[in-house]
């Protein structure tokens, strides 16, 4: 019954499943953030947490800057470019379909039915499930690693540049996002993969933290074409930054992270729906 009544859900223009999705993830969103907003001093010192946790991953590279000159022949401030594009990105991602990484646990214990039956899409329920405003911390620091970047470099901006840095961090987002979306999918089939799906989703941003100079160039090709997560700040940063391109990858890709953010989303909706269909509930 459960599976019916998710297909009946399910069926309808494109445009209508999209509208009702976003209605549904509005909505629970919005009990959450009242949820957490009804403790407010748990809200600041978890978000002032979040912020300080995430803040170590900087330390640790002035403490890299503090016995050398340059990593992988980038300086301190051009690394701070780079990492805080990948924190704002991933941030983004995190902040609004971070829940993904639960799917699992649902799957074991059960309880991914409750929401088979509900008349919402699941994909809207799952990414809302705790919505966390806390996850604001990490997006915060992403900024202000950013903004300090931005003031220690001599870019010579351009109309073009300037309107690539918010591209990046949304596309960056909906790279990282259809990340997520794909490692749920997984999840239907291993039910116990949350790692694995971290992984590419944690791992994968503190990889975006250091220039691609640093990693062996079968790890560069395996994130630009079969993950292709050096999209979110590599290819277009590295433009920005007048610095050549890993892989000796021609100049216009700098320019394709919309275009590949598109992609990912598609093909990481494809999954979800193959995954959903794979969902033989526990039987109870």
């Amino acid at each position: 019954m459960a599976r019916s009544r998710s297909r009946a859900a399910g069926r309808g223009p494109v445009g209508g499943r999209l509208a009702d999705g976003l209605r549904a993830y509005r909505m629970i969103a919005a009990m959450w953030i009242r949820s957490t907003m009804a403790y407010r001093a748990s809200f600041v010192m978890t978000t002032f947490g979040n912020f300080g946790a995430t803040a170590l991953d900087f330390v640790a590279i002035l403490l890299m800057f503090s016995q050398v000159d340059a990593l992988g022949g980038y300086t301190l401030p051009e690394i701070a470019f780079l990492y805080g594009i990948a924190g704002i990105a991933f941030g983004l991602a995190d902040l609004a379909i971070g829940s993904m990484d639960r799917l699992g646990r649902r799957v074991r214990d059960g309880t991914l039915d409750t929401l088979l039956v509900r008349p919402a899409p699941v994909l809207a329920q799952v990414a809302a499930d705790r919505f966390a405003l806390r996850r604001l911390g990490r997006i915060t620091q992403g900024l202000l690693v950013f903004g300090y970047a931005v003031a220690a470099l001599d870019i010579d901006w351009t109309p073009l540049k300037v309107l690539m840095v918010p591209f990046m961090m949304l596309s960056g987002g909906a790279i990282f996002a259809a990340v997520f979306v794909a490692g749920g999918a997984f999840q239907f089939v291993a039910q116990d993969a949350s790692e694995v799906q971290n992984s590419f989703t944690y791992g994968g941003q503190t990889l975006l933290q250091y220039p691609p100079t640093v990693f062996a160039k079968d790890l560069v090709r395996g994130v630009t074409f079969v993950v292709p997560i050096a999209f979110v700040n590599w290819l277009p940063a590295l433009y920005v930054l007048g610095r050549p391109y890993p892989l000796d990858l021609p100049t216009w890709v700098a320019f394709t992270p919309p275009l590949v953010a598109a992609a990912c989303c598609a093909l990481a909706g494809l999954a979800w729906r193959v995954g959903l269909r794979s969902y033989r509930s526990t039987g109870s």
